[in-house]
């Protein structure tokens, strides 16, 4: 039996070590368990490392995790990690490599908003146009690899921006690639007069493109694409598109568990585009802000972050918003407030904005209405909250969306405390008839628009997910 943890606070790394080592387990056997708990196979020894030597702490995606495999309460990590960000240093910015590169990329277009960040084309051949495969020159990716999964014939970014309000990453991922896989091409084999033209229309596709990819659960896929759409936008001197770029970006990392780098690339957004974004877009990326923030354990900068987001409007101005932001108006915006307040231990302020957003799509109604259970957990209305969860979990395999699932794997451990419930019985069958039903994370579809072949869905943890608006 483990024994009790010391009641005074202290630094998260060392409370780490001392429940790992008062189990007798080695940092391998602690990454092994936790991959083995939330069926995300990539956590490492040196990662459970890092933690302890206080080199990162690790966000509520993690969190939640260490707390079921160390068999403590989920606020005694959580209490240790905010004492950890206030007292230790800031850890270094470091992770996968799309998204240090991201980060890196970031504060290049936030000190030099006017550089080229896209090198030009190299000069068009006869019939270089038509070769899809070749490469695409310098500072671009390969067409051929951007468009594999891709769906044979054209499709429209309008079209599959509506597409998107309709039907989850894992069925649109694919098109998304193959979209952008044509942006490349017709950028690489332009004229110099179309240039201006092709790189917004590649910065565009590249956003939605990372967009759909987070939806479909590929985040390192989509960081990629999200580099590549900053890149584009900042070179056509379009500082609002750069900004909804790291938007999106930032959101991505706040869903899996990243607030600190989602909280970079919020500021640094918002940082560099508010002069020239509309309110619209600048309260959404407000709320980018309070989210990383209250996700990261400050509160007092979510509340500041959702105080400047409601001053900024009510509601986008008609007219003044671009048209990639056409999901966005006051009652979206009021379910993200509604979010960042669940977030907050705030809830019973956020229950109307979160009930009034479910009446969307599938995929907007499960999202929030996983938080919106979470909200209901922290009253402790079991039995609303279950019965939210469930239409929640249905709304998930409608939507077709691994990221909509992320929010009920939180629901699910909160849930843990109130086994002998009729109503979290109700929920645990209900939970497992839908298995064979969710979609499951991962790359697009293969080159024939076949599914990438069949394997275990990764669970993500408590506190995983966060809301999303149709298209980011």
């Amino acid at each position: 039996m483990t024994p009790p943890p010391p009641p005074n606070p202290q630094l998260l790394g060392p409370l780490i070590a001392q429940l790992r080592l008062a189990r007798g387990w080695s940092q391998l056997r602690v990454a092994a368990e936790l991959c083995a708990a939330s069926g995300v196979p990539t956590l490492s020894r040196h990662e459970v490392s890092r933690w302890e030597r206080q080199q990162r702490v690790p966000g509520e995606f993690w969190l939640g995790w260490l707390a079921v495999v160390l068999a403590v309460p989920v606020d005694l990590l959580t209490a240790a990690a905010a004492r950890t960000r206030r007292l230790a240093p800031p850890p270094a910015f470091g992770g996968s490599r799309p998204r240090a590169a991201l980060l890196a990329l970031a504060q290049r277009w936030l000190a030099d908003p006017g550089a080229a960040l896209l090198p030009g084309p190299p000069a068009r051949s006869a019939g270089a146009g038509d070769d899809a495969g070749r490469p695409a020159g310098p500072g671009l990716p390969d067409c051929g690899a951007v468009a594999a999964g891709g769906r044979a014939g054209p499709v429209r970014l309008a079209e599959l921006r509506r597409l998107d309000d309709l039907v989850g990453g894992a069925d649109l991922a694919g098109l998304g690639a193959h979209r952008l896989g044509r942006a490349v091409r017709a950028l690489v084999g332009c004229g110099t007069a179309a240039r201006p033209r092709l790189l917004l229309e590649l910065a565009d596709s590249a956003q939605l493109a990372g967009w759909l990819a987070a939806d479909a659960g590929d985040a390192a896929g989509a960081l990629h694409a999200y580099r590549l759409a900053l890149r584009a936008a900042a070179t056509a001197g379009d500082p609002a598109l750069a900004g909804h770029v790291l938007g999106s970006a930032s959101h991505l990392l706040s869903g899996v568990g990243d607030p600190e780098g989602a909280l970079v690339l919020a500021r640094t957004a918002y940082a560099g585009a508010r002069r020239s974004a509309g309110p619209g877009l600048r309260a959404l990326l407000l709320h980018r802000v309070a989210l990383a923030t209250a996700l990261g354990g400050r509160a007092g900068a979510a509340r500041q972050a959702l105080d400047a987001a409601r001053r900024t409007t009510d509601a986008p101005e008609p007219g003044r918003e671009p048209p990639w932001l056409y999901w966005l108006d006051g009652t979206e915006l009021a379910a993200m407030a509604g979010r960042t307040l669940v977030a907050l231990g705030r809830p019973r302020a956020a229950e109307a904005p979160l009930h009034a957003v479910r009446r969307r799509g599938p995929r907007t109604s499960a999202i929030y209405g996983a938080w919106l259970a979470r909200g209901y957990l922290q009253l402790g209305e079991v039995e609303q909250a279950c019965a939210v969860a469930g239409e929640a979990l249905l709304d998930a395999v409608r939507a077709g969306s691994p990221r909509a699932l992320g929010q009920l794997a939180d629901v699910r451990r909160r849930l843990a405390g109130h086994g002998d419930e009729p109503a979290v019985r109700r929920y645990r069958a209900l939970a497992a008839s839908a298995a064979p039903y969710l979609p499951r994370p991962g790359p697009p579809p293969g080159p024939a628009g076949g599914r990438a072949p069949a394997g275990r869905t990764a669970r993500r943890p408590p506190g995983g997910a966060t809301g999303c608006t149709p298209t980011g």
